[in-house]
């Protein structure tokens, strides 16, 4: 007698449970490129081109490798979960922004509204877990939205203010032939204007974002030393930014105003970013320094 034939049961006709469908995600990539191509396009041409605004191409750079980082985490905890009714309202919202500051060419709202629409994405095609597992990249994406023009001149003129009067401060004590007016630094016979570019507001987004960023990397589960380091780095970016400038003021004094403006103006740029990191990581050593003393103050006194 022949065996029986192997019958087909249900599961062997259900689809793979890990397979994820495609499709929904390339008609919203297909969505998001129609939509916020062209804006990017006219930014990368106009306002990132500037000196202030050049961190924009690098945070959108690490906002889209942070999604990527996340993508396998975010499909893992949103498996299986239903989706929210409030993606849809925030969708809404996003788009209306887009409109509006796409047409009345208001930068805040035509390119933070992708921010709403990437959120109102996730609730509507995997819940709000999918939005909790990408929240620092949706967060992160702030940093290069474009800030209104009078926010940035309120704070940026006293913002360069102290700075010039900290770094005079500083290589008068050091016996340089420095005097201020204002913003206008005098070594020598030179005369610097502190740009904004050197000591403004984009100066400590940007800062602020690397800050926020080693933050992320470094994966401490102490929420007072995260704290701590958070609200250090609006210091250690002023510190920078002090530096650049003192950096800038001496290749003047030492080489001539054509160094200070060229090769070396860029050069300087590259210092603020090395030193602002560098105190960062000391801040954060000195942190971590201190709660292992704690920690072991306290585990003598348990054992005593």
């Amino acid at each position: 007698m022949n065996p029986p034939a192997p019958t087909e049961t249900v599961e062997d006709l259900a689809p793979a449970q890990g397979a994820e469908p495609c499709a929904p995600w390339l008609i919203v990539l297909a969505g998001l490129c129609f939509l916020y191509v062209p804006s990017f396009i006219d930014l990368f041409k106009g306002l990132w081109s500037t000196p202030e605004q050049a961190h924009g191409p690098i945070v959108l750079g690490v906002s889209l490798w942070l999604l990527y980082r996340q993508w396998p985490a975010m499909l893992a905890r949103s498996a299986g979960r239903r989706s929210s009714a409030a993606g849809w309202p925030i969708f809404i919202i996003g788009l209306l922004l887009y409109v509006l500051g796409r047409s009345q060419d208001i930068l805040i709202f035509e390119i933070g509204s992708h921010i709403w629409v990437l959120a109102a994405v996730g609730l509507i095609l995997r819940g709000t877990a999918a939005v909790k597992a990408q929240w620092f990249a949706l967060f992160f994406m702030i940093f290069m939205i474009p800030l209104p023009g009078a926010v940035v001149d309120a704070v940026t003129m006293p913002m360069k203010l102290a700075v010039s009067h900290v770094a005079e401060a500083v290589l008068y004590w050091a016996g340089y032939p420095i005097a201020r007016s204002g913003v206008i630094l005098q070594i020598g016979q030179y005369k610097l204007l502190v740009a904004d570019a050197c000591a403004g507001l984009h100066t400590l987004f940007t800062l602020e974002a690397m800050g926020l960023l080693y933050l992320k990397l470094t994966h401490s589960n102490s929420a007072l030393r995260n704290t701590l380091l958070a609200i250090l780095i609006v210091p250690i970016s002023f510190t920078a930014n002090v530096i650049r400038v003192m950096v800038l003021t001496l290749i003047t004094f030492y080489y001539g105003d054509a160094s200070g403006q060229g090769f070396m103006h860029g050069f300087a740029g590259m210092v603020l970013f090395v030193s602002a990191l560098l105190i960062i990581i000391a801040a954060d050593s000195l942190l971590q320094m201190v709660a292992a003393s704690e920690r072991t103050s306290l585990a003598n006194e348990v054992a005593a």
